[in-house]
Formats: structure tokens, C-alpha cells, sequence
């Protein structure tokens, strides 16, 4: 069953104790016998009453007129005042308040013009009381409305934040999806690659040089090594577990050697400038993209030297490093190898070339600021 909403209700009980009081003020003025407009009047406000939230401004109008006939021409004293009250509040209530305060004063101005009994309405007491009685409706519908409307922006104000916390909480979720999947590339894809070189290199001296592929799968078993341990510390942080392993990728300037080491390259390196007092993001960043350019340059150039220089120069760490092999197409490994560490120069506010060089080979050339970290 449709329950009855709390204006319909209050509607209802304001007929009918207006309807009622009026019936029981014929009964204490049994000299006074009621006309028809006693009766038809409180009805036309009645019905007004029970549509002031469907047509308001309408039912404002019909309810003062009503009120503004039924004291001079009516001959019973009805409650009749009660339901202006009520429209009035609810005209105010729904926005209508210019409406609101035109209809009241109208109706309070024709009501005071008239007399009675050769007094005017204007100068009796309960006039006063009836006029103070009209603003209080009007204002308090007015009150209710700013009310709500402020309660409305509040509950609007608290959805919008948690929209806009969501909105960065996936933002950042998706910056830390992209930041392991740049990790887990630079680290697999880099030792696999050296793996898959080292094996080649042991199958082909196997039979002709042992020694040679006795080393080649002793790096092999160093490599698979350093995969599974920096595996396992991503995996930790992932699962928030304290395994006992470090929390972050072991990948730095200050171990440039390893970095080398392991590409299977001829490296000619050259450091200039302060390089132990970089920030860790820098730090780590720079030590990602020398691994991968490095593996780049052994996977894709042809070369078997490469030259790799690192300066720190006006606030900035400069990365370049050059092959002069014959590739004639560069992917950046899997596809994604040149996005990856254009990825992690752009986060530090840096800029990261690569292309072929002039005089055969590729080269890749990174700026990292030293004061841009974000």
C-alpha cells in the first residue's frame, strides 16, 4: 500500500481542523446564522490547501482571496487564518518568495482597510498579531528553503570529493601499473636477453673452447640469479610483505661496473662530474636506462662495443650511450624498451633522444634534472 507523504498529511489535518473549527464556532455563536459563504469559502481554501505543492503560486492566490472575502463578508470567526499561514510558508518553501510576500501584503492591506463596528482593522491589536504571524510564515519558509539548498551543496561538496579521491586513487593506481610494468621490463626483459646470450655463446664453444662456456654459464647462473632475487623484491613490495629483501631495485650509478658487466658488451665508459650525491628517483632512473640501452645496443646493433657517458653537468645527469652497429631498425627490444625509459625521464621533468647517429650506429641520449623530481 503507497504510504501518504508528510505534506499530504499535514494538508489533511490543517482541513480538517479548520473545517472542524469552523463547525464549532456556529455552535459557540448560535446568534449568528452562517451563511453560504461561511461554508463555501474554508471549502475553496480547503482545496487550495491540498494542491499548494503541485500548483503553489495558484493555490496562494486562492487561499488569500478566499481569506481576504471570508472576514468581511462571512459572518462566523473560522480558523480560516491557519491555512493562508500554511500557503504561504510552502509558496516561500518551494522558491516563490517574491509571490509569497506580494500575496501577504496584498491580503493584509485589503483586511486592514476594512472596519468594523466603525473601527478599522489597521488599528487593532490583533491585526498586529495577524500581520507578525504572515511574516513569520513567509520567513520561515524562506529559512527552510536556504536550508535545504545548503544542505544540498554540503552532501554535493562530500560527493564531489570522494569522486575527486577515487579519480586520484585510480590515477595513482594506474602511475603504479605503469612504474612495475617498466620495472618488470627493465629487469626480465634485460637478464633474459643476456641469458639468451650467454647460452649462445656456450653452445657455440662448447665443443671448440670449454673455458669459454664455462664462463658463459657462469654468468648465465649470475644472471638467472640476479633475475630471481629482483623478482621476488618486486613481487614483496607488491604483496606489502617484508621478505627480508631489500624494498627497492638494486639498479645505481654506484654500481656502474655491474650495470656494464653485465650487458656482455665492450663498454667504454666515461663519468665526469659528482655522481654519489644524486637523488634516489634520479639515481634509480639512470641506472635503468644505461641497463636498458645497454641491452638494447647487444640485442639489436650488431655491435659488440658500445660507449657509455655519464656527466652531471648544470644540475643535470647526462646519459648517452653510442653503438656503430649495423642495425638498420632500432624497436627498443620488446616495443616497449625507448617508451619505458622515455617514461621515466618525463616523470622527472628530463627528455630522453634516441635516433641513429650521423656516422652510423645509435645513439640514446637522456637528461634527468637533479632538482625536477616530482
Amino acid at each position: 500500500m503507497r504510504r501518504l507523504s508528510a505534506s499530504t498529511i499535514v494538508s489533511v489535518a490543517v482541513v480538517i481542523v479548520v473545517l472542524a473549527g469552523t463547525v464549532a464556532t456556529s455552535f459557540f455563536q448560535p446568534a449568528l446564522a452562517p451563511n453560504a459563504l461561511d461554508i463555501v469559502l474554508p471549502l475553496v481554501a480547503s482545496a487550495g490547501v491540498l494542491a499548494r505543492r503541485r500548483y503553489p503560486v495558484v493555490a496562494l492566490i486562492v487561499v488569500l482571496a478566499a481569506v481576504a472575502l471570508y472576514y468581511p463578508l462571512a459572518r462566523l470567526d473560522g480558523p480560516i487564518l491557519i491555512m493562508a499561514f500554511v500557503v504561504l510558508y510552502t509558496a516561500a518553501d518551494l522558491g516563490h518568495l517574491i509571490a509569497a510576500i506580494a500575496a501577504g501584503a496584498t491580503t493584509m492591506l485589503a483586511m486592514g482597510l476594512g472596519e468594523t463596528g466603525g473601527t478599522r482593522h489597521v488599528d487593532d491589536s490583533m491585526f498586529i498579531l495577524i500581520t507578525g504571524w504572515v511574516v513569520a510564515a513567509v520567513a520561515g519558509g524562506g529559512v527552510t528553503r536556504n536550508r535545504r539548498a545548503y544542505l544540498r551543496e554540503a552532501e554535493q561538496r562530500v560527493l564531489d570529493a570522494l569522486h575527486g579521491k577515487e579519480e586520484e586513487a585510480r590515477r595513482r593506481a594506474s602511475e603504479e601499473r605503469l612504474r612495475i610494468a617498466r620495472e618488470l621490463h627493465d629487469l626480465l626483459g634485460h637478464n633474459i636477453s643476456m641469458i639468451n646470450v650467454q647460452a649462445a655463446a656456450a653452445l657455440h664453444g662448447l665443443k671448440k673452447r670449454p673455458e669459454d662456456a664455462e664462463a658463459a654459464l657462469r654468468a648465465i647462473k649470475e644472471a638467472s640469479k640476479e633475475t630471481l632475487r629482483e623478482l621476488r623484491t618486486t613481487l614483496g613490495v607488491l604483496r606489502q610483505v617484508d621478505e627480508g629483501a631489500p624494498t627497492a631495485p638494486a639498479d645505481s650509478l654506484a654500481r656502474m661496473e655491474a650495470l656494464v658487466a653485465a650487458s656482455g658488451l665492450d663498454v667504454r665508459t666515461e663519468l665526469s662530474g659528482p655522481l654519489d650525491e644524486v637523488p634516489a628517483e634520479v639515481d634509480l632512473a639512470a641506472a635503468r636506462i644505461i641497463r636498458e640501452a645497454l641491452t638494447n645496443v647487444s640485442r639489436h646493433s650488431g655491435a659488440d662495443t658500445a660507449r657509455l657517458t655519464v656527466t652531471n653537468e648544470s644540475g643535470n645527469i647526462v646519459i648517452r650511450v653510442e653503438d656503430d652497429g649495423p642495425g638498420a631498425t632500432f624497436t627498443g627490444g620488446t616495443g616497449f624498451g625507448l617508451q619505458g625509459m622515455r617514461e621515466r625521464a618525463t616523470a622527472l621533468g628530463g627528455t630522453l633522444e634516441a635516433g641513429p647517429r650521423p656516422d652510423g650506429g645509435f645513439q640514446v641520449v637522456a637528461h634527468l634534472p637533479l632538482n625536477g623530481v616530482r
